[in-house]
């Protein structure tokens, strides 16, 4: 495992080891030293029987992996919530942005134009907060714009929407890293 740096962002598919290097991340903050701690800003809302049953799943294993890593959840304020919880003494994980942006996306309703500036401008708060935070920040979110080109057109504005809300995280953060089946990548370092 790579050293802890201020800040990563951690991109790739479903299932490709994000979280799982996330947590790993928090599970060596904790193990380095006892004053330390470790927060998970959850951004999945359990809209259905499923996703309820996802989230459940998550939770267990994540004790497992994670005892000592508290959870807030915070599905729109995420910048708020990571300014309140960040300290320098505390590894803050992101889990995930891809959720957060479509919990901001959700009131718009089908056909609706979504509100650009608004979404664009919970982006820079998120930046910002990233970029102020005294302690690590690990922040998990899926690169979805490897694929064909969307048909409908909520659905290419959401893939437009992700891709530059993933641009802006990259710009901020101190290392961006790409996981494809479980192998780190990494796209940007520090050193």
């Amino acid at each position: 495992m790579a050293d802890i740096c201020r800040s990563e962002f951690i991109l790739g598919g479903q299932r490709s080891g994000k979280s799982r290097r996330a947590e790993l991340q928090a599970r060596e903050w904790l193990a380095a030293d006892t004053t330390h701690r470790a927060v998970l800003i959850a951004t999945g809302q359990a809209w259905d029987g499923e996703m309820r049953e996802r989230i459940a799943r998550h939770q267990r294993d994540r004790a497992e992996r994670v005892p000592g890593m508290a959870t807030v959840e915070a599905p729109v304020a995420l910048a708020q919530t990571l300014r309140q919880h960040s300290d320098a003494r505390t590894l803050i994980v992101v889990d995930c942005l891809t959720l957060w942006l479509t919990n901001l996306l959700m009131p718009a309703l089908p056909g609706d134009a979504l509100d650009e500036p608004a979404v664009i401008a919970a982006g820079h708060a998120l930046c910002e907060a990233i970029d102020a935070a005294p302690g690590p920040v690990v922040l998990v979110g899926n690169e979805i714009g490897l694929g064909v080109i969307p048909l409908g057109h909520e659905v290419r504005q959401f893939v437009d929407a992700l891709g530059r809300l993933n641009q802006s995280v990259a710009a901020v953060c101190g290392r961006v890293t790409l996981m494809a089946a479980g192998l780190p990548l990494t796209l940007k370092d520090p050193t």
